[in-house]
């Protein structure tokens, strides 16, 4: 029993010696590992394996040391803070999987400045609606809808000037505001605005630009400016100031005719109008010129407000909806030009609200169009605005004019086409409206 007892013993104590040396080896072998992992001996693995194989052979050796002779660390991949697949609940949210199942894919492997959730958002959004082949159903960013809205107000911070983008996809200064700030530092009708505070314009959409050059009143924008005659480009520098947009100028004509200009159809358009016609009706004028041309539109309630100014009763315009439905639009009787002899001048730059009233005054027989045919848009946008102030901007409807003639994609033919000369014309030239004037001469009977 005794010499049991003393083998089972020994047993015990010969398995404890055995397990005690075992630990040891294996804290001793692990407390090596950590140390060389740490001193970078050794390769340290992200927990998350890309899901696509590398395609170069591999990581340089660990002691490959760099270009200036400092010993080479180890790099290792970060992991990037992945945005969650969504579970798809229905057939829909199955079809759009897609899209997450490529961003997930992008996010772990793509080698560059991923853009941010807004970003990609902003994007994702442009691209669907790009899908509907429709350029006026649109998205606008919260900074470009603060243009827009500032803009309808008739009161912005800038340079006072009106801007467009030409052929080429460039800045251009369509015309200075008189006595503005832009004129005041020299800039010119059709000067090229190339850069703004040294940033590069180039690829800019029209807002873009436009936010750039706007600023705090006081302030001041240094503009690269590209000229025609001017061998290089040079910077003119332009304090901005609080402006006034200028809606409508009347004029009143040496040869007794009253000539009007209203530049886009803001909130103010139908008021502006109103005075300037009001002005030129007190001097007697043997006939108004209106001119439209380069008008881009704006409000529809302010393109009605100005038609009826010159219309007695009958409609202004028909807008016809997707589901059927038909809206029309009718003059009142009382305005202030309603019986003046009245001729309108459009080109291709006349849009929207002023095909809406080009297109009222020829059906209705009021007036005479002269010059080239208006651009065509025809169509109504439903505005939106949306959480973070950005704007949608949703094709709902068309305008037709009192005749039930399309303006979406047609735009407006005038009774007497006057083409814009090639070769351009002498300063102060302008054939459109001087054939405007003979048609007024030939036709209309002077004032006794």
């Amino acid at each position: 029993m005794d010499s049991a007892l003393r083998n089972v013993t020994k047993f015990v104590l010969a398995g404890a010696i055995l397990l005690i040396l075992a630990g040891s080896v294996f804290l001793a072998g692990f407390g090596a590992a950590y140390f060389l992992t740490g001193s970078g001996r050794l390769p340290a693995w992200t927990s998350a394996a890309p899901t696509a194989a590398p395609t170069s052979p591999g990581p340089a050796p660990a002691d490959a040391a760099p270009a200036d002779g400092a010993p080479a660390e180890e790099e290792t991949i970060p992991t990037p803070t992945l945005v969650p697949i969504p579970t798809p609940e229905n057939e829909d949210e199955e079809t759009f999987q897609l899209f997450w199942e490529v961003w997930d894919l992008v996010q772990r492997n793509f080698y560059g400045e991923l853009p941010n959730l807004q970003e990609l958002t902003y994007a994702a959004i442009q691209g669907m609606l790009t899908t509907l082949g429709d350029d006026y159903t649109a998205f606008i960013e919260p900074s470009v809808a603060a243009i827009i809205s500032e803009d309808a107000t008739g009161e912005f911070e800038g340079i006072g000037a009106f801007v467009g983008i030409d052929e080429d996809g460039t800045v251009e200064i369509v015309e200075p505001f008189d006595g503005g700030p832009a004129a005041q530092a020299g800039i010119q009708a059709g000067d090229r605005v190339l850069a703004v505070d040294g940033i590069s314009l180039a690829g800019a959409t029209l807002y873009e630009a436009i936010g750039l050059i706007r600023g705090p009143e006081g302030t001041e924008v240094v503009l690269l400016i590209e000229r025609e005659g001017v061998p290089e480009p040079f910077e003119i520098t332009v304090t901005r100031a609080r402006l006034e947009i200028t809606v409508a100028e009347a004029e009143m004509r040496d040869d007794g005719i009253g000539y009007i200009r209203l530049y886009d159809f803001s909130a103010t358009a139908g008021d502006r109008m109103k005075d300037g016609l009001e002005e030129l009706l007190a001097e007697d004028p043997r006939a108004i010129i209106f001119d439209l041309r380069g008008n881009p539109g704006g409000w529809l309630d302010q393109a009605v407000d100005v038609a009826d100014l010159f219309l007695d009763d009958g409609v202004i315009l028909l807008e016809r909806w997707s589901d059927g439905r038909v809206r029309s639009f009718e003059a009142k009787p009382g305005g202030p030009g309603e019986d003046i002899p009245l001729v309108v001048l459009v080109d291709g730059g006349s849009a929207s609200a002023s095909e809406i009233v080009a297109g009222a005054l020829q059906d209705r027989e009021r007036a005479i169009l002269v010059g080239t045919l208006t651009f065509g848009k025809g169509s109504v946008q439903r505005p939106f605005t949306l959480s973070d102030g950005s704007e949608l901007r949703v094709t709902a409807a068309l305008w037709f004019t009192p005749n039930d003639r399309a303006i979406h994609g047609e735009g407006l033919a005038p009774d007497i086409e006057v083409l814009w000369p090639e070769e351009g014309v002498e300063p102060g030239e302008d054939p459109q409206l001087e054939r405007a004037v003979e048609y007024i001469l030939d036709t209309i009977p002077e004032v006794e």
